[in-house]
């Protein structure tokens, strides 16, 4: 792996940390603010944008994943489940992400950033003024044989965007299965930290990781993560949401008239 100019390093230092900020207040990951960048301003291909972003979220995943079992420990059953066969969909749908054709690929993932960018527009939580009237739902034990659904669900999105495992596997587990959003956290991070590092391998393998921008990117992030969190705890929730997903549905149409400018 070639060393970059020490200009260049500083750079993608900063930049790191730039998107673990950005990934850390808004609370859903820096790979999906990553990827757009990458393609708009350093013209990589679509599958090169996601493996590399990966080396970026992968970090942060497994950081997460072990800070949040300290704290909300789940049945080991559960989450073998969930993680076992978002891991195995993973591999399974990333060595077909690494083949397909790079427009396909580049639409699919238009499709699912403009999709994530209208839901948060729309999505009520608990602290909208219009969900305080609507009680709580009851808590349930994670059911084993619904986890390897979910699992295959999140470990698509993992394996063929290179991200989006939670942002699958939560709105299913809080509306459909009835977890509360803690438990629905705990089960996404089991879901998607060890398919992270399988996405990760297999777009390494096929040669789709830029190491040497990934690298100094995954460095930096590591620096500001908890900062970003610790700010969005000072700010407002459905403001932050809403920016967020104003900032999904732009990167959306932008990628989209890039496309049809190609």
């Amino acid at each position: 792996m070639p060393m970059l100019p020490t200009p260049e390093l500083l750079f993608f230092l900063a930049l790191g940390a730039a998107l673990g900020f950005f990934g850390g207040l808004f609370g859903i990951g820096g790979g999906i603010i990553a990827v757009p960048l990458f393609i708009i301003g350093f013209g990589m291909d679509q599958a090169l944008a996601q493996g590399t972003a990966l080396v970026l979220m992968v970090p942060n995943l497994l950081l997460g994943w072990w800070r949040y079992n300290q704290h909300h420990r789940l049945p080991w059953l559960a989450c073998v489940l969930i993680g076992a066969t978002a891991t195995l969909t993973t591999w399974l749908t990333a060595k077909l992400a690494v083949q397909l054709d790079q427009h396909v690929l580049h639409w699919i993932f238009n499709a699912f950033i403009l999709v994530v960018g209208l839901r948060m527009l729309t999505l009520r939580k608990p602290g909208d003024q219009a969900s305080q009237l609507q009680p709580t739902p009851p808590e349930s034990p994670p059911n084993p044989r619904a986890m390897p659904v979910v699992g295959v669900l999140g470990g698509t999105s993992m394996g063929l965007l290179g991200m989006g495992g939670g942002l699958v596997a939560t709105p299913m587990l809080t509306t459909v299965l009835k977890h509360t959003q803690t438990t629905a956290q705990a089960l996404s991070l089991a879901l998607v930290a060890p398919s992270s590092v399988m996405a990760l391998y297999t777009y390494a393998s096929a040669q789709r990781v830029d190491w040497t921008m990934g690298l100094p990117l995954a460095i930096g992030g590591l620096f500001t993560v908890s900062a970003g969190v610790a700010v969005a705890h000072h700010l407002p929730e459905r403001t932050l949401r809403k920016s967020f997903a104003l900032v999904m549905v732009v990167a959306a149409v932008w990628l989209s008239v890039q496309s049809l400018q190609i």
